[in-house]
């Protein structure tokens, strides 16, 4: 199973938002990271054909994807991050009228629906209508929509914001779970979401792709490069105005400030730190 992405250009007038992107990706997680702009929501847009590309290709196993045509969209599932529900529908009317737009049968549709209700947590809401629901409830009932029909790829755009620490793991374990047989494409600003789940990471800045790889390969990049300073409390505007500032923290003599640089802070008092991807994230967006 390979889903291809072939030299995809998007143009807007004079900007273009996708500069020749190339990429392939089999079963599993991948991370779409990059900042507002960066290009995420019109790579995925493209991908389920929300959105025509000015040139370039999306492929699935060797085939065409526009000339598939309805035969690849039943093979997709997409959670949008901006969705409008429909707020007088009750949560197994939503998901059922979702079935019915994917072709699902009333047997087929009938058991999803109640394995994707308890999967997302959401057995005494199924009955409540949407306008009622939470942000965070709303987010996983677009998540359930998503999986219906047992989709070989899914898209999901920014599918944990909203949620309580609790509810974020269980549905990051919930993807990671689904992801061994199917492509599960992720963009999200949550950093820690995909840093223990994700196969790959793409990091994507003014519609290229910069760098990617595994999480830990990523992370590797960054040897020597991150520190924790401990400082006086009169120092930390100079900190902050020399160095890529990750976490501040304070005790009652000192601050203890995570900066990612270049270039050993030998002005301060430092210790060398082990990388994370929201440190990656930082080096390159910030």
């Amino acid at each position: 199973m390979t889903l291809s992405l072939c030299n995809l250009t998007k143009q807007y007038g004079t900007f273009t938002a996708l500069k020749g992107l190339s990429y392939e990706f089999t079963p599993g997680v991948y991370g779409l990271l990059g900042p507002n702009g960066a290009g995420k929501s019109t790579l995925m847009n493209i991908i389920t054909d929300n959105l025509k590309p000015s040139s370039g290709s999306v492929m699935y196993n060797g085939q065409d994807t526009v000339s598939m045509g309805s035969e690849f969209r039943r093979l997709l599932g997409f959670m949008p991050q901006q969705q409008g529900l429909y707020p007088g529908f009750t949560l197994e009317r939503f998901l059922w009228y979702m079935a019915a737009l994917k072709g699902m049968s009333k047997a087929q549709a009938k058991a999803d629906i109640e394995r994707l209700i308890g999967l997302v947590n959401l057995n005494d809401a199924r009955t409540k209508r949407l306008g009622g629901f939470s942000g965070g409830m709303k987010q996983r009932a677009l998540i359930a929509q998503a999986m219906l029909g047992s989709p070989e790829i899914i898209i999901l755009d920014e599918p944990t914001a909203g949620l309580d620490p609790k509810e974020r793991i269980r549905i990051r374990n919930l993807i990671a779970e689904i992801a061994f047989e199917k492509i599960v494409i992720i963009a999200t600003h949550v950093v820690p979401d995909i840093e223990f789940i994700a196969k790959e990471v793409l990091l994507l800045s003014h519609g290229e792709i910069i760098d990617s790889g595994k999480p830990y390969e990523l992370c590797e990049k960054l040897s020597g490069k991150v520190f924790e300073i401990k400082a006086d409390e009169s120092k930390l505007s100079k900190i902050t105005d020399k160095y890529k500032v990750g976490n501040i923290s304070k005790d009652m003599q000192n601050i203890y400030v995570r900066v990612i640089s270049d270039s050993e802070p030998t002005d301060f008092e430092h210790t060398l730190c082990k990388p994370d991807l929201e440190d990656l994230y930082l080096y390159y967006f910030d």
